[in-house]
């Protein structure tokens, strides 16, 4: 409402901005950047509920995303331009700049084709096409080897190895929503519907009084030799973060550190809390030990009743990302999970581990001062 509305007394300040986008410019060499993409809202449009886009943004460039997360946004984009080197201003100087001696800048006299090119398998990969462009680079490798263009093949082939070894680590490129997700809401929940179907089916799990899997909490903690041991509770809310319900423990366990231990006060405390509503699924950052002592918390919870008996636990071994389910007897490996569920429960974990070290972090810093 906040987007849709632009509310003028907002005193609250909750983050107005819209989703993060890659911007290619209109240009005869494109410029890539990233933007909220400027939207203003006119009275038909706030009637309508539509967002009406400003004229000369979308004039000026084509835009790739939403995109939900800005940090593994840059990540990605810093990574990509490795392999396709891109420019970020609009004109560049005469000489080479800075970002030229590190080869991530086409340089100011740059094959036209070429970086066209360039740009358009950048697109592509955003796009999440990225097996066709490894494959149109390899036939274009293979075309220049006959010919007897070897620079030309072995540039080919040096992208090409960059590129896999990029993808191998696609966790970085799935933080996409569907197009229209600003505009039409219903059909990002039409999408969720199909990621939880698939997540129920694949865990085997049976949610008591409810037809959907929507609210899910992830469990971590972060100490140094049982030394200012904390711990965090992150919630996605039909697969999207909501921080409104994110919670952080000050660990009270004392002695060596012992991660159990420290897992079960967490959910011993947060099951205090009914006021806080109940999830329908717990993912605990941890092994067979932490799914152990997860189920033994919750079927005697310290206040809160029955209720919490009937949420699934599930556990994320870090080890070769071992799933430990609640009620099987061998874990699932997370890569033979489909592609929607891999990407789901890592976002989770590591959301779960930075809030918590975060957590950890500060607390360091604020006993330093103290000394």
């Amino acid at each position: 409402m906040i987007k849709k509305c632009q509310p003028k007394y907002n005193i609250v300040w909750r983050d107005d901005k819209n989703y993060f986008y890659v911007g290619i410019a209109k240009e005869d060499l494109p410029r890539v950047f990233i933007t909220h993409q400027v939207s203003v809202y006119g009275n038909e449009g706030r009637k309508e509920g539509k967002a009406l886009f400003d004229h000369q943004v979308k004039k000026d460039a084509n835009y790739i995303g939403p995109f939900i997360e800005g940090t593994a946004l840059k990540k990605t984009l810093k990574i990509l331009r490795k392999v396709f080197p891109y420019y970020t201003v609009k004109k560049h100087p005469q000489g080479p700049c800075p970002w030229c001696y590190l080869d991530l800048c086409p340089g100011p006299n740059p094959d036209k084709k070429e970086y066209q090119k360039d740009i358009k398998n950048l697109i592509s990969i955003l796009s999440g096409k990225s097996q066709s462009v490894l494959k149109n680079l390899k036939g274009e490798m293979e075309n220049a080897s006959q010919k007897q263009e070897f620079e030309e093949a072995a540039k080919l082939r040096d992208q090409i190895k960059s590129l896999e070894k990029i993808l191998a680590h696609a966790k970085i490129f799935s933080l996409f929503l569907p197009e229209n997700v600003l505009t039409r809401r219903s059909s990002y929940y039409q999408v969720w519907g199909k990621i939880e179907k698939k997540l129920r089916k694949i865990l085997n799990l049976t949610v008591s009084g409810k037809k959907m899997i929507s609210r899910i909490e992830a469990y971590d903690v972060s100490n140094i030799q049982g030394e200012k041991a904390t711990g965090s509770m992150v919630v996605f809310i039909n697969g999207l973060p909501n921080k409104n319900f994110y919670r952080r423990f000050k660990i009270k366990v004392a002695g060596k550190p012992n991660d159990v231990a420290m897992i079960k006060e967490c959910l011993n405390r947060r099951l205090n809390h009914p006021e806080w509503g109940w999830p329908d699924l717990i993912l605990i950052d941890g092994g067979k030990a932490q799914l152990n002592i997860a189920i033994k918390s919750k079927a005697n919870p310290p206040a809160g009743g029955p209720k919490s008996k009937n949420i699934p636990v599930i556990a994320l071994a870090k080890e070769e990302n071992k799933l430990y389910v609640e009620r099987r007897k061998k874990p699932v490996l997370l890569k033979s999970l489909p592609r929607e569920i891999f990407n789901l429960i890592l976002q989770l974990r590591d959301e779960a581990h930075r809030f918590a070290i975060s957590y950890h972090k500060q607390l360091r810093a604020k006993g330093l001062l103290e000394r």
